[in-house]
Order: C-alpha cells, then sequence, then structure tokens
C-alpha cells in the first residue's frame, strides 16, 4: 500500500476504517452519499464527515451520490480500465433509485478541475430546480474550423 493510499480518505472508506451512508458496494466500486451535498441526494465524496447521527431527518432523494472505484488512482486516467467498467452504470442506478429527473455526473481531474480528495470520484448530482444542484457557466466561443481540424487530428493520432 502507497503512503498517498494510505492517507486517502477514500481508502479508508473502502477499508471500513471511516464510516460513510453506503448505497451500494462490489469488488471494484463503492457508492455513498456526500455529506457536503451541492443538493439532497449527493453520493458523498467528502466522507471524513460522514459521522453523522443516523437520527436526521433528512430526504436524501436530492443528495449527491459518489461513486468510487476501489483502486486508488488520483486522476482517471492512473485507474485500470477493469476499474472503471462499473463507475457509469452504477451512478445510473443511483440516478434511478433517487428518483432524480435532472441530474448531473460529474468526474473532475486535478486541481484547477476543481477535484478535492485525491482519489477518482464520480459525482451524481441531482438538479430539482435552478437554485439546487450543480451551477455551470460555459463560455461560449466559437471554435476556428483549422484549429479545429489540427486539433482533431493530433488527438485521431493518438487514438
Amino acid at each position: 500500500m502507497s503512503a498517498a493510499s494510505a492517507a486517502c480518505i477514500f481508502c479508508k472508506i473502502v477499508k471500513g476504517e471511516l464510516p460513510c451512508f453506503k448505497l451500494y458496494e462490489s469488488e471494484r466500486v463503492l457508492a455513498f452519499l456526500d455529506i457536503m451535498p451541492l443538493s439532497r441526494g449527493h453520493a458523498v465524496s467528502y466522507a471524513l464527515f460522514a459521522v453523522i447521527s443516523s437520527s436526521l431527518d433528512w430526504d436524501y432523494s436530492h443528495s449527491l451520490h459518489l461513486v468510487i472505484p476501489k483502486f486508488h488512482g488520483v486522476k482517471l486516467t492512473d485507474i485500470p480500465d477493469e476499474d472503471l467498467t462499473e463507475l457509469l452504470p452504477v451512478a445510473k442506478k443511483i440516478a434511478i433509485a433517487s428518483g432524480a429527473v435532472d441530474f448531473n455526473i460529474l468526474q473532475n481531474n486535478g486541481r484547477p478541475a476543481h477535484q478535492i480528495v485525491d482519489h477518482v470520484h464520480v459525482h451524481m448530482i441531482p438538479k430539482p430546480n435552478e437554485k439546487e444542484g450543480l451551477t455551470i457557466g460555459w463560455p461560449n466561443a466559437e471554435a476556428d474550423k483549422e484549429e479545429l481540424k489540427k486539433l482533431w487530428e493530433e488527438l485521431k493520432s493518438k487514438m
């Protein structure tokens, strides 16, 4: 076990050293509620604070939900393909179970991309209305067709 995985909060949850509101577990993935939700139903990614009274009267249908591979890796590119196969299917099951009509599936890689916990995780974030859930402001700019073609050729050659 590496020092990074030994100190990783999600690895501690996987090993049972920290509690969580577990939604699903298999050999390769674990899904749980996010204790710092953007909206009701967000699956957990910040489990350090998951020591919450089970008597809380909270409807988790709009909370954030997290799905993590049990394999420790900081970024998506660090995880073997076989350990990624269940992430989206489990996020889909959680979305269906939560009853969320509108939602975001989000996976961040690196601090500039807003990754807080250094362990790959997928968020299922219900978007019940304009005020709750994830808020994104996409910059709108039309791409230069020649630059787009160069990028396409570069990426295609590497795949």
